[in-house]
């Protein structure tokens, strides 16, 4: 197994089980709109479920056309990340790493919207007392690293001047 292999899947076995673990415990631990308060007045575990994908976007769309969509993105969605796992350079772990996290986030939400038809979301932060920011589970959370991962990795990897660019050496 390669080195980015073992990042790869590692993380994204990571990704998938704690998400999908800690939403089993919800379901199991709080009824639907149960408020757990944490640390008060910054946090709470609140099960809460939504049909829609990122702040609700289509919560209102009818239901098949919804699945439909969020399915098929989904699984474009994850077609893309494997397209870019089999583009990185031998020795890739901080991107491995990353579109590992990026699919476990995408496979735990397809996976609440295969079995329950909408996403389980439980993770409730209080950014002031007056705003709340939209619940989001670890799948959402796996995502957004993946991402800001992969961002780190484009501003701060080395890059080797392209022989054929414009200060290349001189043939002779």
């Amino acid at each position: 197994m390669t080195t980015n292999l073992r990042y790869f899947a590692g993380v994204f076995l990571v990704a998938l089980v704690l998400d999908q673990g800690s939403k089993a415990w919800i379901l199991e631990s709080l009824h639907y709109r149960e408020i757990w308060v944490i640390l008060p007045g910054f946090f709470d575990l609140t099960h809460v479920r939504n049909p829609g994908g990122a702040f609700s976007f289509l919560a209102d769309a009818p239901q098949t056309a919804r699945l439909t969509f969020f399915i098929a993105t989904t699984l474009v969605a994850i077609g893309i990340l494997f397209y870019f796992y089999a583009q990185l350079d031998a020795g890739s772990k901080l991107a491995s790493a990353a579109l590992g996290a990026i699919l476990g986030g995408a496979v735990g939400n397809l996976t609440d919207r295969i079995l329950h038809l909408e996403v389980i979301d439980f993770l409730d932060v209080h950014i002031t007392n007056s705003y709340t920011w939209p619940t989001f589970n670890f799948a959402d959370s796996f995502i957004v690293v993946g991402i800001g991962l992969l961002l780190i990795e484009t501003f701060f990897e080395s890059r080797e001047p392209d022989a054929k660019g414009p200060h290349a050496p001189a043939e002779s």
